[in-house]
């Protein structure tokens, strides 16, 4: 098969690995992506926009964001017709298989990168062995490289498996800025998924090592604040001015007092502050960017309210304004028990696999929950999964990296799952 060797497994992710790219951003992703569907073959491949509902897209850079990256790509020689068919940084794809009657069995993948420059140094396999990031100031920090290698692993061994049914692989953009899976939730691909799987290397989870399913993952907000006041000298004359850093450095301690909640837990960070002119000028305009989080969606929006309120206070109290924006938002979705017992049953016999466990909390927020969603609103089920692998350092940082042997036991993994769930519905036992 196309996939049985580990070195072209190997081969991919370091080639993805080379050249990251943000969310919206992926446009050498995207087309590297495309080149390997159509070497395997698939009956239907959408593209870009085909793949999205635009107006449900989050996240969104501006043009000026965009047209670096869209120029790296034509310089790189990807294909003009490619770029245009993911133009205004529609990336992403969704293939698909059709292999007769059965269930139709989905499995997401993200492909962006984190803004972070790569560690090069001795001791940093990527710089050691020649694939590190080639795009300074972004990485593959948190495994996406290898979530795409094992999609593509599993699309080809589904291909040249038992399977019959619908399989789909949907690999999503702008994950890391939850900005790619409410659109393709909402594009209407998911829409007959009987069965979706999402899946996600190491995570503290050692090689060898499966999660069937995560629980509690946390609903999740991105949200900027704009305060607005008016300028001044700060010496000759602050009385003068409305001023927006003060406003801003109220807003933020009084943020993290907002009271915790008896319902579970809950979070708030501001992570950039932009803004202000000179030291000798009282600030006109601050932006504060942060993220609200939630151990249920209705605890999310209890800390949103939460917040609002206290913004608008800070504003008030300084004689300012303040604009709040949620740039991006993603709800709470649990792994179904049915599906989490079918991965547990495959994983005990795949090659490399010691540990099995069945569920585990996942404590982070992702938003292929807009996934997880559609599919269940129309009786489907979903489990993510954690395919364990070795890391050196934490993810999200500039010396992660990831264990290679992972690789093949992710796509044996997934593939075994959803052959054993088209064998099931052919024996009239559907997993429900």
């Amino acid at each position: 098969m196309f996939f049985d060797v580990r070195n072209r497994l190997r081969d991919l992710r370091r080639e993805f690995h080379r050249r990251p790219e943000p969310g919206w951003r992926e446009f050498q992703t995207t087309a590297r992506i495309v080149e390997e569907v159509e070497r395997i073959g698939v009956d239907d491949l959408a593209v870009g926009r085909e793949a999205h509902a635009t107006e449900e897209r989050m996240a969104e850079p501006t043009r000026a964001e965009v047209e670096p990256w869209l120029e790296r790509a034509r310089q790189a020689g990807v294909d003009p017709d490619l770029l245009d068919r993911t133009a205004g940084g529609h990336t992403g794809a969704i293939a698909t298989l059709e292999a007769g009657e059965g269930p139709t069995v989905a499995l997401r993948v993200d492909l962006d990168a984190i803004s972070l420059t790569e560690a090069d140094e001795p001791g940093h396999r990527p710089a050691d062995e020649g694939f590190r990031s080639e795009h300074e100031g972004h990485m593959h920090a948190c495994g996406h490289d290898a979530h795409v290698a094992i999609g593509l692993g599993v699309l080809a061994t589904v291909k040249d498996s038992g399977f019959t049914g619908t399989f789909k692989v949907v690999f999503q953009p702008a994950e890391e800025i939850s900005g790619g899976g409410k659109s393709m939730a909402r594009s209407g691909h998911v829409d007959d998924v009987d069965y979706l799987f999402a899946l996600h290397v190491g995570l503290e989870h050692p090689t060898g090592t499966v999660v069937a399913g995560v629980d509690k993952p946390l609903a999740m907000a991105h949200l900027t604040a704009t305060f607005e006041g008016a300028s001044a000298h700060a010496g000759k004359s602050p009385n003068e001015g409305a001023n927006a850093m003060q406003a801003m450095a109220a807003a933020v301690q009084n943020a993290y007092a907002i009271p915790r909640h008896e319902d579970g837990m809950t979070r708030v960070n501001f992570g950039h502050v932009e803004g202000g002119t000179a030291s000798n000028v009282v600030a006109e305009e601050v932006t504060l960017t942060g993220e609200i989080r939630g151990e249920t969606t209705a605890l999310m929006e209890y800390t949103r309210t939460e917040l609002e309120r206290v913004l608008y206070g800070a504003a008030e109290m300084y004689d300012c304004d303040v604009t709040v924006r949620v740039v991006s938002e993603s709800p709470r979705a649990d792994s179904d028990p049915a599906l989490r017992e079918l991965v547990s049953e495959v994983a005990a016999d795949v090659t490399g696999v010691d540990t099995v466990v069945p569920s585990a909390e996942f404590g982070a927020s992702e938003d292929v929950a807009y996934l997880m969603e559609r599919v269940r609103e129309r009786g489907g089920l979903a489990s993510y999964l954690i395919v364990g692998t070795d890391h050196p350092t934490n993810h999200h940082t500039p010396t992660f990296d990831v264990d290679e042997a992972s690789l093949p036991i992710g796509v044996e993994l997934v593939s075994d799952a959803v052959v054993e769930l088209s064998r099931r519905y052919r024996d009239g036992d559907r997993i429900r």
